[in-house]
């Protein structure tokens, strides 16, 4: 699996490539997220979310479906003993409905071949009045970030769909979501971050 093959350099191209983005994103997360929140974490990759939601929560499970990156995450994750780290499928979490209050999937959903269903799933297990907190990257106006996903594809990523602001706008209100609120952090490939909160 090619996330397991790049697990252990993620973070650092990352830091190198978009780093203030990176960082701001788990802090822009970590400010929606209250000090008795269970929280669910899909997609999770190193943990680099994970480690701003861990002192901020009662309760992270940090999942993924890449064994490569779930080992990342207990790195980044070491030093917090109220984090589980769990392999899962976000198309088919193994808990029960209502059961979180915030649910979290990071950068995931252009990589999926139906990310409705995603989405729906993420929703059925968060609680009435909590939050689910969708980060994604998006282009912006400079051809960097598409010079990004090719270098990207040719590892061997597979890119179901590219997103700028207005289509990102657009997927959830054609998904049935019309009380959408977003944080856009600009950077070198900027991330659009998409906050429902469940009725």
């Amino acid at each position: 699996m090619i996330w397991d093959n790049v697990s252990g350099i993620y973070d650092f191209t990352e830091t190198v490539y978009n780093g203030k983005v990176y960082r701001r994103l788990g802090e822009t997360v970590a400010a929606q997220i209250k000090q008795d929140d269970l929280v669910l974490e899909c997609a999770c990759g190193t943990g680099a979310i994970s480690k701003y939601i861990a002192p901020r929560c009662r309760h992270l499970t940090a999942t993924d479906f890449s064994t490569g990156m779930l080992r990342q995450t207990a790195k980044n994750c070491q030093k917090y003993d109220n984090v589980t780290i769990r392999r899962a499928d976000l198309t088919q979490l193994k808990c029960r409905d209502n059961k979180y209050d915030k649910v979290v999937a990071g950068n995931v959903l252009h990589l999926l071949d139906k990310p409705v269903a995603a989405v729906k799933e993420l929703e059925r297990v968060c609680k009435t009045g909590g939050k689910i907190i969708i980060p994604t990257y998006i282009h912006g106006s400079s051809g960097v970030n598409r010079l990004a996903v090719r270098v990207f594809e040719l590892a061997g990523v597979r890119f179901r769909r590219q997103f700028e602001l207005a289509s990102y706008q657009k997927f959830f209100e054609d998904a049935g979501y019309k009380q959408v609120a977003y944080t856009v952090i600009n950077g070198r490939m900027p991330c659009a971050v998409a906050v429902i909160t469940k009725p």
